[in-house]
């Protein structure tokens, strides 16, 4: 029930993307998976597929690893291959995003219970046990919710810039309804031929001036490759996601439901918060977190890292060395 600051020295044998093979930890040589450990992977779910990658041995029980709202799984193509070479990792597209089927005609998106629940499935498909779960954002509000459901069920927990689900005020979730509502039906409505459509560089322009410095061309460029899809009538390019998950009002959480969750929370748990990082309504709620966190959870480190929201696809090395430490060591 402590918190600690993760003091390393690290050197990656990487190159800007950071493709590396070793790592040198306080003068201890470790392999890592490499760039090349991974394979795609999809899961048969009732309304499609749920589609991934999986990185390292398909033996092993993977870290099932969550991407943030409208990212995709390849938001971890940095990170992953920095892992220790005897770990696994199970990187899904989130249903709406990157390859993974969208959800039928008349079905809204409802993020963090959507997301709880396909943790589950897929945990429950494979009988995995004592499962790590690893969130960016989004996936890692959806593996705090898991882990506060299934307190016994969950060894680690390790959640990148993002302490809990996002809180929003009740007279703003209040007022904000109606117009959610109608956003939404509006994009169920609108049909492909009216989405717009553009050339790879607009494309990549476009998604790295709306990430506003959180990401870089090439964080994009690698985002993009899951995040879009060639348009053949029009011969440009249209977004991969459902339009449907931009409406993501519906089902946000207050304070007193993020905190009373944090409450349920027994496993092992690192938590890494970029610095800027993300901009929060009520940044106060994160340290309301993870003071409950180090209340009820086995174990909490509490680590600053220098970096933008998307600090583990910018600058992943910056994050590699404090996640092996604690999946070795903790």
């Amino acid at each position: 029930m402590a918190q600690a600051r993760l003091a390393t020295t690290t050197s990656l044998t990487s190159s800007a993307l950071g493709l590396a093979a070793t790592s040198k930890t306080n003068g201890v040589v470790e392999e890592l998976l490499g760039a090349d450990s991974w394979e795609e992977f999809e899961i048969d779910v009732p309304w499609g597929t749920v589609a991934g990658k999986w990185w390292g041995s398909r033996n092993r029980q993977p870290i099932i690893a969550l991407h943030g709202w409208q990212d995709n799984c390849g938001s971890f193509d940095r990170l992953c291959p920095l892992l220790p070479a005897d770990s696994a990792v199970l990187a899904i597209d989130l249903p709406g995003h990157g390859k993974s089927t969208h959800y039928p005609q008349g079905m809204q998106y409802f993020i963090f219970w959507d997301g709880i629940c396909l943790i589950r499935r897929i945990v429950r498909k494979y009988n995995w046990k004592n499962v790590t779960l690893l969130g960016h954002s989004l996936g890692g509000a959806l593996t705090f919710m898991y882990a506060a459901s299934f307190p016994e069920e969950v060894a680690k927990l390790i959640n990148i810039d993002i302490a809990g689900p996002t809180v929003r005020g009740i007279q703003r979730i209040a007022e904000g309804t109606g117009k959610a509502l109608d956003k939404f039906l509006d994009y169920e409505s609108l049909p492909e031929s009216k989405q717009p459509c553009y050339s790879y560089n607009e494309m990549i322009k476009l998604v790295l001036d709306a990430y506003d410095g959180s990401v870089d061309e090439a964080s994009v460029k690698i985002l993009m490759q899951r995040g879009m899809r060639h348009n053949p009538t029009k011969d440009g390019y249209l977004f991969a996601r459902d339009l449907r998950l931009k409406v993501s009002l519906l089902g946000m959480f207050t304070a007193e439901q993020t905190l009373a969750y944090a409450r349920q929370i027994r496993c092992k748990v690192l938590n890494i918060r970029g610095t800027p990082g993300m901009k929060f309504e009520t940044p106060q709620v994160y340290a309301d977190v993870i003071a409950t966190l180090k209340e009820h959870a086995a174990h909490v480190v509490y680590v600053e890292v220098p970096g933008t929201h998307h600090l583990h696809l910018v600058t992943p090395e910056r994050v590699a060395s404090h996640i092996n430490h604690f999946l070795r060591d903790q």
